[in-house]
C-alpha cells in the first residue's frame, strides 16, 4: 500500500471547484482495489451480476468516473504492468494476509458477526486480470483514455505529470512523490468520506495535493534523500529497519546524507535497484491520451445488458457525460 510519508507532508486542501477544467492521470489499480474492498453487502459479500460475476470494480468506476467528469475534472487511468521482482515478497505477503482474512470472514458470518465479516471480507479483495480487462472495456465504452505501464502504474501516472501532459497524479500512495509526481492528487472520492483501513469507521474528508517542490524545499532534502528515507521506513521492495518512521528516517539522513553514510549498522540488500526503480522506473512516452464522447448504447449494453445493472442508474449517470460530449464537440481541447 506505498510508504506512509504523511507526517512528512502538509497538504492543501482543495474544493472541487478549485479542480475545474483540470486532468489527471489515476492510478487504476489503487482506485480498482478501493472499489472492491469497500462496495459491498451487509454480510461483506462484493456486488454480483446474475451469473455470479463480481462487479463492485466496475460500480465503483462508472459512478466515480461520471462524478469527476460532471465536475469538469478529465482523467485518464493507468493500470499497472508486470511487477519488478523485488515486489514478490510484498506480493505473497499479501496473498498470504487476504487468504487469512477470507478463513475469517467466513467465520464470522457463520456465526452472525456481520460487523466483523465485513472488516474481514474488504480484507479479501483482489484484483484479477478479468476484472482489469471489464474495467477497460467499461472506459473504451466511456470514452475515458486509459493505458498500462511497462512498470508500476503510479510510476507512469507520475511520469505523465511531470511532463505536463496531465495537471495531477491521483492516488492515495504516497509512492508518486517517490517517483517524481509533481502534483500528488488525493482523496478523489466524490462522496466526501473515506474508509479508515480495517475499521468500520469513516472520516469527511475533501481533495488535497501535496506538491513535491513545496516538501522537498520545507524539510532541505532532494528527492534522491526522500526515497532513502523511504528506503529506511521499507517499501514494497524491501523491507524498512525496525525503529526507523518517516521522522526519524528523515533526521539520520539530513545528518548523514544518504543511507551508506549513517553511523550504525544498517544493512539493506539491494540498496541501488530499490533507488533505481523509484528514480529510474520503468515508464514509456509512447502514448496518447485522448478524451471521446462517451457510447452510451455501448455503456447500456456492457452495463445494463451483461451485467444487469439498473437500466434507470445507468441512463441517470450517463447524463452527466453529455456536457462534456458537448465541450469535446466545440473544441478539441484536450486532445494532447
Amino acid at each position: 500500500m506505498g510508504v506512509n510519508l504523511k507526517p512528512l507532508t502538509e497538504p492543501h486542501e482543495r474544493t472541487w471547484n478549485d479542480l475545474r477544467h483540470s486532468s489527471v492521470a489515476i492510478d487504476a489499480h489503487n482506485a480498482l482495489h478501493q472499489f472492491l474492498s469497500i462496495i459491498r453487502q451487509r454480510d461483506g459479500t462484493p456486488l454480483k451480476d446474475a451469473k455470479g460475476r463480481v462487479t463492485s470494480h466496475l460500480t465503483g468506476l462508472f459512478y466515480r468516473t461520471a462524478n469527476l467528469i460532471e465536475r469538469d475534472i478529465h482523467p485518464v487511468y493507468v493500470f499497472d504492468g508486470e511487477p519488478h521482482e523485488l515486489k514478490q515478497d510484498t506480493l505473497d505477503g499479501r496473498k498470504a494476509r487476504k487468504e487469512q482474512a477470507k478463513r475469517d470472514w467466513q467465520a464470522a458470518r457463520e456465526r452472525g458477526d456481520l460487523e466483523e465479516a465485513k472488516k474481514k471480507a474488504q480484507q479479501t479483495s483482489t484484483l484479477t486480470w478479468d476484472r482489469v480487462e471489464e474495467a477497460q472495456q467499461l472506459l473504451e465504452a466511456l470514452g475515458i483514455p486509459y493505458l498500462e505501464a511497462p512498470g508500476e502504474g503510479e510510476a507512469q501516472a507520475s511520469h505523465m505529470c511531470s511532463r505536463g501532459d496531465v495537471g495531477y497524479t491521483g492516488s492515495q500512495d504516497f509512492d508518486c512523490l517517490l517517483f517524481g509526481a509533481p502534483q500528488l492528487l488525493r482523496n478523489l472520492t466524490i462522496s466526501g468520506r473515506r474508509k479508515l483501513p480495517g475499521k468500520q469507521k469513516w472520516v469527511q474528508i475533501s481533495p488535497e495535493t501535496i506538491t513535491l517542490k513545496e516538501l522537498l524545499e520545507a524539510h532541505g532534502i532532494t528527492r534522491e534523500q526522500l526515497v532513502d528515507i523511504a528506503i529506511l521506513m521499507g517499501t514494497d521492495f524491501n523491507d524498512g529497519i525496525k525503529g526507523i518512521g518517516p521522522k526519524t528516517g528523515l533526521k539520520l539522513v539530513k545528518k548523514h546524507g544518504d543511507i551508506e553514510s549513517i553511523e550504525r549498522d544498517i544493512s539493506i540488500d539491494h540498496l541501488d535497484d530499490i533507488r533505481s526503480i523509484f528514480l529510474e522506473p520503468r515508464i514509456t512516452d509512447d502514448y496518447h491520451v485522448k478524451w471521446q464522447p462517451a457510447d452510451e448504447d455501448a455503456t447500456r449494453a456492457y452495463l445494463c445488458g451483461e451485467h444487469q445493472f439498473s437500466q434507470k442508474r445507468v441512463d441517470s449517470t450517463l447524463e452527466k457525460f453529455q456536457g462534456f460530449a458537448e465541450s469535446l464537440n466545440q473544441k478539441n481541447l484536450f486532445d494532447f
